[in-house]
């Protein structure tokens, strides 16, 4: 019941805070938190039904997510920084390839079903009580669309740059 409140309400305001103060040495600690944190709930998303038979399953993971953001541990920081990056270098164009496939997928859906999304939009406008349901809130994609290329070039696990200790 805690996890709520200690995995994502306080990081989502700490991450509001970074943001709006432009502090950003905390913008990027708390994006680090976010990638460890989305990374742990993919695992978890797999894993639950299992690990919740584990007798404290659920105190282990609140205390993960206080150690992931706690400063003295560090725990998002370590986590990236020796699990996620390197693996994430390794299979980057592979993990790009796929993201790209799943996007041009989304694209190929939402241009073949308009028609239900427009109807679903009026009639949820009309239940919020938008006084004209026909207003568009923007455009439909109608092509599939690349994701766009990271700038700079790629680089490797070997590459260790003097940045590596803000990770």
């Amino acid at each position: 019941m805690l996890q709520l409140p200690v995995g994502v309400v306080l990081p989502v305001y700490s991450t509001f805070r970074a943001i709006e103060r432009n502090n950003e040495r905390e913008q990027k600690k708390w994006l680090i938190y976010w990638t460890a944190y989305g990374s742990f709930t993919l695992v978890e998303t797999f894993s639950d039904k299992l690990l919740s038979w584990f007798p404290y399953y659920y105190h282990f993971k609140f205390a993960f997510l206080i150690w992931l953001q706690l400063p003295s541990t560090e725990g998002a920081k370590q986590i990236y920084k020796n699990h996620l990056r390197p693996n994430l270098l390794k299979h980057q164009s592979r993990v790009d390839q796929l993201m790209g496939f799943a996007s041009a997928g989304m694209a190929r859906f939402i241009s073949a079903h308009q028609k239900e999304f427009r109807i679903f939009r009026a009639v949820l406008m009309r239940i919020l009580g938008s006084a004209d349901p026909n207003v568009s809130g923007g455009t439909e994609p109608t092509e599939p669309r690349e994701l766009p290329a990271i700038d700079g070039p790629a680089r490797t696990i070997a590459d260790q740059e003097s940045d590596d200790e803000d990770y």
